[in-house]
């Protein structure tokens, strides 16, 4: 580098970096292997997060007075049901 280049403040050219740790070069199966892994495990997480989801709606629909017994409320049914019938209380509550 010239000495006036120095003395002007303008920057070296910048050093290659090494890389470290998991950014190494792969190759194309070792890719596919990975992207499919990550894709199992977040079905895995979404089925899961479903099962637990589906879990509380049958527990909310226990605890909802419905009239015909053998009626499955749907998810949303289920959760504006559960709204009115809380918003229902608190006005008897309210009221009384």
């Amino acid at each position: 580098m010239p000495a006036d280049a120095a003395s002007s403040g303008a920057e070296p050219p910048r050093e290659r970096r090494r890389r470290r740790g998991r950014a190494r070069a792969r190759t194309e199966a070792l890719l596919h292997t990975l992207k499919r892994s990550r894709r199992v495990k977040a079905n895995d997480r979404e089925r899961n997060r479903m099962h637990h989801l589906n879990a509380a709606l049958d527990e909310l629909r226990s605890v909802l007075p419905t009239f015909p017994d053998d009626t499955k409320l749907t998810k949303i049914e289920t959760l504006r049901f559960a709204y009115n019938y809380i918003w229902a209380l608190s006005e008897t509550l309210r009221l009384a």
